[in-house]
């Protein structure tokens, strides 16, 4: 009995992950980050080293970001991106996170200097959708990326 209850207790957990809610403004931006947060769950490890090393920041940090101010793995990288995109340091994207998560991600953004509908509002959404794509299927992707780059301009 007690190993029934765990298991529901523990799909109670990963349901509510699963269907976090990021406001962005778009609906698929919102499910393209839950995607980000799915695939991040499996080796958070592995995902916090790519991105340490893709937005040149210390994996200590964003342990801080997800441990004590509890950021979900598709928050931290959405933060990370705001911040590379409207060019304002992490610490600013993260104060703004504490002061206005209740209103969503979008207004974060807005508040960071990027407008709904925006060109920078569609990267975010591009680049939210592209890291989506790599991380579901990681070394194909990059395999043809590669091969593709290898042949072009030799014919």
């Amino acid at each position: 009995m007690k190993n029934i209850t765990f298991i529901l207790l523990l799909l109670s957990v990963f349901s509510l992950s699963a269907q976090l809610t990021f406001n962005t403004g778009s609906s698929q931006l919102d499910a393209d980050l839950n995607a980000i947060n799915t695939h991040a769950s499996t080796d958070f490890q592995s995902f916090k080293g790519d991105l340490a090393v893709s937005y040149d920041i210390s994996e200590n940090k964003i342990h801080v970001m997800r441990a004590s101010l509890g950021m979900a793995a598709g928050e931290i990288y959405f933060a990370l991106e705001i911040s590379r995109i409207a060019r304002t340091p992490i610490d600013t994207v993260i104060t703004l996170y504490k002061n206005h998560k209740s209103k969503g991600w979008g207004y974060i953004a807005k508040q960071a200097g990027i407008k709904p509908g925006s060109p920078e509002f569609h990267q975010l959404k591009n680049n939210a959708s592209t890291k989506k794509k790599r991380g579901n299927n990681n070394s194909k992707g990059n395999a043809k990326s590669k091969a593709k780059k290898k042949g072009k301009g030799k014919n």
